[in-house]
């Protein structure tokens, strides 16, 4: 039995991060999208013994294929809870663990993940809380919770654990935290995105970032 495997879940490349419309196209999102769920791969490669995305797209399923991982064809009238559901039955009885994560987490690698890989052999539930109120990151027995993604996810994960009585830790990342949503978040991976699939791309397209003191801390802005 493997000590550990990813999932991760993709819903769509197109109309993908529509908060970041029109400063990005519909066709510079969904590169976008490709380039950080490159940088999530290609960190968890490193860790992990199998990589499988799951999604209903097949622009999506054969893009991973592209990143030489596993897929999982996503069953019909699916959401993203049944959709991991469908990956942990997938991998109960192959793996002792699983590791679940979003796909535009870029900065995944300028965290310690084998630290909490490490601490997943012996802890029951990690999880790794995002901005907003999400979850960025879960490492569990496949199975261990149903999974309650949407909304305030954190809270929710952390009150499902307890009530298996799972004793939940929460590892607080920064560089984890951040999934990729809106301008400002583009100005971060700009700041700390060194040596990513996200930033090269994010320089390709001449985006910058400055310091500002307006309503947010970071002005992002593109070259004519």
């Amino acid at each position: 039995m493997d000590n550990i495997y990813a999932i991760i879940p993709v819903t769509t490349f197109k109309n993908a991060k529509t908060r970041l419309s029109p400063f990005l196209s519909e066709e510079e999102r969904e590169k976008l999208l490709k380039a950080m769920l490159h940088d999530v791969t290609d960190t968890l490669k490193k860790y992990v013994d199998k990589i499988f995305i799951i999604s209903r797209d097949e622009d999506i399923l054969n893009y991973a294929e592209s990143l030489n991982v596993n897929t999982i064809l996503e069953n019909e009238n699916s959401n993203l809870n049944k959709a991991l559901t469908q990956a942990m039955k997938l991998c109960k009885g192959k793996t002792r663990k699983i590791l679940i994560v979003p796909s535009d987490i870029p900065l995944i690698g300028k965290t310690n993940i084998k630290m909490l890989i490490d601490a997943g052999k012996n802890l029951d539930f990690i999880i790794v809380p995002s901005k907003g109120g999400g979850t960025n990151m879960i490492i569990m027995k496949p199975m261990a919770i149903r999974t309650q993604f949407e909304g305030f996810s954190y809270k929710k994960h952390v009150q499902v654990a307890e009530k298996k009585k799972l004793n939940p830790q929460v590892h607080d990342s920064f560089f984890m935290a951040l999934d990729v949503n809106t301008t400002e978040d583009l100005g971060e991976i700009l700041l700390h995105g060194d040596n990513t699939h996200t930033k090269q791309y994010l320089k390709e397209l001449k985006v910058s970032v400055e310091s500002y003191r307006g309503s947010e801390r970071l002005k992002v802005t593109r070259a004519d």
